[in-house]
């Protein structure tokens, strides 16, 4: 709406002022041609009563005592010049060189020859001032011609100029107050219009397949924007319907793959249970001098492949379940060093920067992530490499408290780095790979992140944060 009324009185203001000037011309036109018909009638007039011979050369004794009361009478300067361009008489007392030529020029007396009318205007400019030069034959009264009447005329152009001046004024005006009225109108409208699409975008893009997503309900709209509106809203029963039908199906699937899972880990034992439980039946001897000795290698077997079903068990069970969280003010810095107590390796190092970062935490499930990270740090250094170094570092970083645990083992391959946090995800021969999962669950429900950085065959290096205030 701006650009158009910009562009409108742009327009308009040059179409008025070529108005104006085509006015301008048009009046001076028939003015001038009102005066040299005049003039002439006058003309002829003096010419059928004088007493002269009507001849070129008389034409100044016949105007001699005529040509300053034409002059007066029509307030317009008079010029009388032979055929041949030369001036003869002027109805200026003193001819001005730099005004009026004495002489007519040879190519204006050219066309003023080859014209069926034998008339012509020519158009000059002298010092700034625009003239209308008319040239038109005097004739007897039998048609033959005998001078050159020449009218110089000057186009005043101060009126309409002026006229111009005051319309562009006040057009300015009109059209300024217009273009004020255009930018209030147009930002109303924009507004109205945007705000239906504003409120559109808006839920598209907090439109997430994780989430319920609240349809769009708008009482006034066009009839697109309701059509768009009636869109979203059945895109958003589709997206509903299909995350539905999705998160049924992966909850079904995690199932499937637990289920088989805890299958094998628990199939492991029971074969060597089985066959330890046959070969002692078939080499049992109760006469043997070694049978209780045999018995107690028997029970050993059965109780050891007993714990390792109760270890499967228990941590499917810890990653099912995790237990209540039993915050408590504690220092971090102190309960990371108790962690690491358990471990033997000397290659564990152990920094901070601050003696104390006091933050509600549950003590258990910190010392089982700072335990889970370090163990797995430890195993993924290969026991014929000579130079081992596993770095525990704690600081307090803006309302964070970060534990970075980093090793120099054997890093992750770039095919591993996005299944690393996978339940049953494991890169080791033993082990079901639910040791990251099950601390990843527990710093996000702490609101905390858990992130690595990882160069094959240069090390890993784990960073957890945990919100200080939880």
């Amino acid at each position: 709406m701006i650009f158009l009324t910009l562009i409108a009185s742009i327009l308009i203001a040059l179409v008025s002022y070529y108005q104006f000037k085509k006015e301008a011309r048009e009046y001076h036109q028939d003015r001038l041609e009102r005066k040299e018909n005049a003039i002439v009638e006058h003309i002829n007039y003096i010419l059928e009563n004088t007493t002269y011979q009507l001849t070129t050369e008389n034409i100044q004794y016949i105007f001699k005592e005529k040509i300053h009361e034409l002059s007066d009478i029509h307030s317009l300067e008079i010029n009388f010049f032979d055929l041949d361009g030369n001036l003869l008489i002027s109805s200026k007392a003193v001819f001005k060189l730099d005004s009026i030529k004495p002489k007519i020029n040879p190519s204006t007396l050219k066309i003023l020859r080859g014209t069926i009318e034998k008339r012509y205007v020519e158009f000059t400019t002298i010092d700034s001032l625009s003239y209308r030069s008319s040239y038109s034959y005097i004739k007897d009264n039998k048609f033959k011609p005998l001078a050159i009447l020449n009218l110089p005329y000057e186009e005043d152009t101060t009126f309409y100029d002026n006229e111009i001046r005051n319309f562009l004024i006040r057009f300015s005006q009109i059209y300024f107050l217009m273009f004020l009225i255009a930018i209030f109108l147009s930002y109303f409208l924009s507004s109205y219009i945007t705000k239906s699409l504003k409120l559109i975008s808006d839920k598209i893009q907090e439109t997430n397949f994780n989430q319920q997503n609240q349809k769009i309900e708008l009482e006034e709209g066009s009839k697109e924007i309701n059509l768009l509106i009636h869109s979203y809203n059945s895109m958003v029963d589709k997206l509903e319907d299909s995350a539905m039908k999705l998160a049924q199906s992966e909850r079904e699937q995690a199932w499937r793959e637990m289920a088989k899972q805890v299958a094998h880990e628990i199939k492991n034992p029971l074969t060597p249970m089985r066959l330890t439980v046959q070969s002692y039946q078939r080499r049992f001897d109760i006469n043997d001098p070694k049978a209780k000795e045999k018995l107690d290698d028997f029970a050993k077997t059965l109780i050891q492949q007993i714990d390792t079903m109760s270890s499967v068990a228990g941590a499917f069970s810890n990653f099912a379940s995790m237990p209540a969280q039993q915050n408590e003010t504690l220092n971090v810095v102190k309960i990371v060093q108790l962690a690491l107590d358990i471990f033997n390796e000397n290659y564990i190092q152990y920094s901070y920067l601050d003696k104390e970062i006091i933050a509600n935490l549950d003590r258990t499930q910190l010392i089982r992530v700072i335990t889970n990270l370090v163990k797995n740090a430890i195993q993924s250094i290969p026991e014929e490499q000579e130079e081992k170094s596993i770095l525990v570092r704690v600081y307090k970083e803006d309302t964070n408290v970060k534990i970075k645990v980093k090793d120099n083992g054997k890093g992750i391959s770039d095919s591993n780095k996005a299944r690393i946090f996978e339940p049953k995800f494991t890169t080791k021969s033993s082990g079901m790979g639910l040791g990251l999962a099950i601390i990843k669950n527990i710093i996000e429900n702490y609101n905390g992140t858990i992130t690595f950085e990882s160069e094959e065959g240069k090390g890993t290096e784990f960073i957890v944060s945990f919100p200080i205030k939880s």
